[in-house]
Order: C-alpha cells, then sequence, then structure tokens
C-alpha cells in the first residue's frame, strides 16, 4: 500500500466482571492493504493488549459474533475495511445486551430469550414423521423464506433502534423478522390471530417508531423496513 497509514483504534474499555471503569485506550496499527477491523483487532491483542475481549468464530460476516459500535454505527467488525475509515477509528461495544467486557457483548442471552418469548419454531398439529419425505414447496416461496432466514442474529438491528432505548421489551427487527418468517412457512399450522397474540401490542408490531435504524445498519441487507410494513397491515386488520 502506497502511503501507508498509522492507524488509532480509540476503544471503550471496561470489565463489569473486574470492575473495571469505562475508559478510551488508543492502540496505534499499522495499515495494510485489504484490512479488516477483525485483523486490526487481532494485531492490538496480539502485540500490545492481549486482555483485550472482543469476539469472532467466522471471521466472513456469517456468525454475527463481531458485531460492534464503529465510529457510532453498528456494524461487523470482519467486514469493515479500514480503508473505508478514517485515520481515528472510535469502537465501542453494542449497546441494548449485557456487557461482558471491553467489545464483547452476550447477543444469545437476548436472542434466546426473544426466540422463547416469540416461540420462533415450527408449529405443527402432528408430530413430525422422521421418515417421511419432505414435502414439496414452490421455489418462489421457498426463496422467501430463505431471505428471511439470513438473518445471523449479530445484534446490528438491535443496537440501531430508537424504540429499544426507551421501551426494554420491545422484540425489535430480528423478532418480527422471526415472525414474519414463519408465518410464510406452510409447515407452520398457526393463525394471524395467533401471531397477533405475539406481536400485537406496544412491545411488538405496533410500538415501532418506523425510524428504521436496524433497516439501515443490517450487515445482510434484509428487508427489514418492507417486512415490518407488511405485518403491521396484516396485524391491524386482525386486530380489527
Amino acid at each position: 500500500m502506497s502511503d501507508q497509514r498509522v492507524l488509532t483504534l480509540r476503544v471503550l474499555r471496561s470489565s463489569p466482571g473486574e470492575g473495571l471503569a469505562p475508559h478510551w485506550e488508543d492502540f496505534r496499527v499499522e495499515e495494510a492493504e485489504g484490512m479488516t477491523l477483525f485483523i486490526a483487532l487481532n494485531e492490538v491483542r496480539e502485540t500490545l493488549a492481549p486482555s483485550l475481549q472482543f469476539d469472532f468464530v467466522c471471521r466472513a460476516g456469517i456468525c454475527g459474533s463481531c458485531g460492534m459500535l464503529i465510529d457510532g454505527r453498528p456494524g461487523l467488525a470482519c467486514r469493515a475495511l479500514t480503508r473505508d475509515l478514517g485515520p481515528v477509528i472510535t469502537l465501542a461495544p453494542l449497546p441494548v445486551f449485557e456487557l461482558i467486557g471491553d467489545l464483547s457483548v452476550n447477543t444469545g442471552k437476548w436472542m434466546r430469550g426473544t426466540a422463547e418469548r416469540l416461540q420462533t419454531w415450527i408449529h405443527a398439529q402432528a408430530e413430525p414423521d422422521l421418515t417421511a419425505l419432505e414435502a414439496p414447496m414452490e421455489p418462489a416461496l421457498a426463496e422467501a423464506i430463505y431471505e428471511l432466514d439470513r438473518c445471523i442474529e449479530c445484534g446490528c438491528c438491535v443496537a440501531g433502534c430508537g424504540t429499544l432505548r426507551m421501551r426494554e421489551d420491545f422484540v425489535g427487527a430480528v423478532g418480527l423478522n422471526k415472525i414474519a418468517r414463519f408465518r410464510l412457512d406452510p409447515r407452520d399450522t398457526r393463525t394471524d390471530e395467533d401471531f397477533y397474540e405475539l406481536i400485537g401490542d406496544d412491545s411488538g408490531v405496533f410500538g415501532c417508531m418506523s425510524l428504521l435504524g436496524c433497516h439501515d445498519v443490517c450487515p445482510k441487507g434484509l428487508p427489514l423496513q418492507t417486512q415490518i410494513a407488511f405485518l403491521r397491515r396484516k396485524m391491524a386488520s386482525t386486530g380489527l
């Protein structure tokens, strides 16, 4: 890389378990060609601060583990190229979720609670026959379900949600997206009345203020805006 930059990673550090109060700490790393924030953070942890906490698994934008605030905007560290950012990069943990330490938060606890609350699994009237052939599905319908199933539960939409800052019980775009997914699935025998019982109030689809920060920051580009608007119309007609 010509004119190689020296980057400053300004990280909000804290460790509730160790009683370490939140404070900013700067780390300087030399930028390399094609460097991502994930690579830069690994270099910091390997050479400057072994105690730095952040999460990763796949390094390919699939697992959703490395979500964090990047210059104030939720995103994935493994997908953020440093060349697209300034020489000083501010990093902080995603809000809303339980803080583990530094840039690491417990998204799994929040996601599991939401899944249990919204019962995001196939509801069938009969016990499944594991020996039977899978029922055929129209390709267009299968594609529509798959599109919503691409959610990686990274928590970016939750962190970018204005409603969740004011209502802790709001299910968020990730929860509403899951309801939209199972509503499409012909294997799920629930009715709109059943879904209304789950999301037909201010903690569900009617609580959304339509700021659509979720849609703007989703790293997978899911059609969250469309799904929330669609569910709101359906649940409103069901309620009436």
